[in-house]
């Protein structure tokens, strides 16, 4: 059984994150499906554009802890959405969480639905958003960032669109797609690739120039005494010692 189910209609390939005893988080496995999924897209004329969603009601719960991808292997996934040559256009009904808002940050369309929420709950395990920051630094609000990134709050979509998280709110994301879509559909291959690489390309500098840094401090967190305290309490379902 696959982890990315695939569809395919008038040039438009939907991947679905099919994970639901995990909620979608991030596994070894479920990277691996995903990258190779957007590769046959890249390879594949008859796909003019990539829609990212899910099943359930939550898009991604960010890194599953007890099966979790090598961070280099996330970090080229990430990277794999912001330089593939079609739009990949994520299509959000349910909670983005830490790891999750990374493969978020890195589609060039976004649209949330109401009963979507996010979250980047790092700190509050002993961790920071340190790969993730790759492609949402480049943009995010630097104030919301600050904030966001410090206190792990919850958050809808119509803040996500203010923060520049997420590109549209919409009560029926579907039928806020269609005029999307028509757009991408009507667009040329050559036209689409070179338009995005204008669009990516200060997202693209930042993994040039921080993903070994911050792929260095991610495993050194995750290595940490305090990010053990934090990943084993989140797991029991209690407090970490550190909480007052």
């Amino acid at each position: 059984m696959t982890l990315a189910e695939r569809a395919h209609e008038r040039g438009i390939t939907t991947l679905t994150l099919d994970s639901p005893a995990n909620r979608n988080a991030l596994s070894a496995r479920l990277v691996t499906e995903l990258a190779g999924a957007l590769d046959d897209c890249a390879a594949d004329d008859t796909v003019r554009a990539v829609i990212l969603t899910h099943t359930g009601n939550t898009f991604c719960a960010g890194a599953d802890l007890t099966a979790p991808a090598d961070p280099h292997a996330f970090v080229a996934l990430m990277r794999r959405i912001v330089t593939l040559p079609k739009p990949v256009v994520a299509r959000v009904t349910g909670h983005v969480r830490a790891g999750g808002l990374g493969l978020l940050g890195a589609c060039d369309i976004s649209v949330a639905g109401p009963d979507s929420s996010f979250a980047l709950t790092e700190s509050r395990l002993g961790l920071a958003p340190a790969v993730i920051s790759l492609p949402l630094l480049p943009r995010l609000d630097p104030r919301a960032a600050s904030r966001y990134y410090l206190t792990g709050e919850r958050f809808d979509a119509a803040e996500a669109v203010r923060i520049g998280l997420v590109s549209l709110a919409a009560e029926d994301v579907d039928k806020a797609l269609v005029p999307v879509l028509d757009g991408l559909r009507r667009a040329s291959p050559q036209g689409l690739a070179a338009s995005k690489e204008l669009a990516t390309a200060t997202v693209r500098r930042s993994f040039d120039q921080h993903a070994e840094d911050l792929i260095a401090r991610s495993a050194a967190l995750f290595a940490s005494a305090e990010a053990r305290e934090g990943m084993t309490a989140f797991l029991e379902r209690r407090d970490p010692a550190w909480v007052w």
